[in-house]
């Protein structure tokens, strides 16, 4: 009788954060792919699907739920797991029915991913409602969760700090979208976008005020009469804030480019143009944007931090937040080359079949 890892494809229904679902279909995609000999892959989905089947070869079903995503969120969170509950459940997120099962004598299993530590050190990325779920769920998890996969060895430890998870901690990390690619009409997109053809890249997705000081004091360091500084992720109604805190940093207005969130095209877009992207913060928290960096070859320079250190490693320059200008200015100057061929490097570290090779792994341990 072969085995039938169920995956909990909720965001490829209803997504609720661009990188998760991007995150969700890559991993699901590699699972796919990667499935053992007398293995298959299903999909858990709550209502409103029409085309997950169609758009994931290889999968054998598709189970719905039953209840829109909304809905089977706070069924979950009590614990009623209604008919889905058994077999092995791998979720990419803590959205999973977490409750008890039988793992010794049926196999049951229910495996969780946890990407950051935001609903407990960060209130700039989510909503007071976001925190209270992930909060309540990360403790269903601590009751019932067979292994809980963080991407990070900096959010591992931070976990095993403050949760009794034990050695149910499974360090797999994510990668940048399958899709992150210079797309063809590059040159239009950055046209659209009005990007000056030198820039250092600031991206500052859910990045807190005090983070992006440090990261636009940092990117003064690449700025001259020929280049100027774009910066990227801004949430809706906050660039004219953002280009005060540029002015603040010491980069004069005509340097300064605030563009809002983009889509993986624009931003492999921008990314790729950029002498180098300069990143800042403390957060423990999976650094899409570094990962996206790395995998397009771009110098990058980050405040030193346990998981910048583990996620950049050689691949860039990481220092302390006073030493940041200085390093930018060594990125796009003598280093620009060692520093791309590095970056590059690095970032084939990261891939999305590694990760499925290992979640496979995991089950077969668990």
């Amino acid at each position: 009788m072969g085995v039938t890892l169920r995956f909990v494809a909720d965001q490829l229904v209803a997504p609720t954060d661009a990188d998760l679902e991007q995150a969700s279909g890559d991993l699901l995609q590699a699972l796919i792919a990667s499935t053992p000999r007398g293995c298959d892959v299903a999909a858990i989905v709550p209502s409103g699907d029409e085309h997950l089947a169609s758009s994931f070869s290889g999968l054998r079903e598709v189970q719905p739920v039953g209840f829109g995503r909304r809905e089977l969120a706070a069924s979950w969170q009590l614990g009623i797991s209604g008919t889905v509950g058994g077999g092995l459940i791998h979720s990419a997120s803590l959205m999973a029915p977490l409750v008890r099962h039988d793992r010794a004598n049926r196999g049951d299993q229910t495996v969780v991913t946890l990407w950051n530590y935001d609903a407990w050190e960060s209130k700039a990325s989510m909503t007071k409602t976001q925190r209270l779920w992930t909060r309540a769920m990360l403790k269903r998890a601590v009751k019932h969760a067979d292994a809980i996969v963080v991407p990070s060895f900096a959010l591992a430890e931070k976990l095993s700090e403050r949760h009794r998870f034990g050695e149910r901690i499974r360090v797999i990390a994510g990668a940048a979208p399958s899709r992150f690619v210079v797309p063809s009409d590059a040159v239009a997109r950055l046209r659209d976008h009005n990007i000056p053809a030198s820039f250092v890249v600031v991206p500052i997705d859910d990045m807190p005020p005090a983070d992006i000081a440090d990261a636009l004091a940092g990117a003064a360091g690449g700025v001259t009469a020929e280049r100027d500084v774009v910066i990227v992720g801004a949430a809706e109604g906050t660039e004219p804030q953002i280009a005060d805190m540029a002015e603040a940093a010491g980069i004069a207005q005509r340097h300064v480019h605030v563009r809002g969130v983009m889509d993986a095209a624009d931003r492999a877009a921008v990314m790729d143009r950029a002498d180098v992207a300069v990143f800042a913060g403390s957060r423990v928290a999976w650094p899409w944007r570094i990962i996206e960096a790395l995998r397009l070859g771009i110098p990058v320079v980050a405040t030193d931090s346990a998981l910048h250190r583990e996620v950049v490693g050689d691949g860039g320059l990481v220092v302390a937040a006073s030493d940041l200008k200085d390093a930018v200015a060594q990125a796009v100057g003598d280093e620009a080359e060692r520093l791309r061929v590095l970056s590059s490097d690095r970032g084939r570290a990261y891939s999305w079949q590694s990760a499925a090779e290992q979640v496979w792994q995991l089950h077969a341990e668990l």
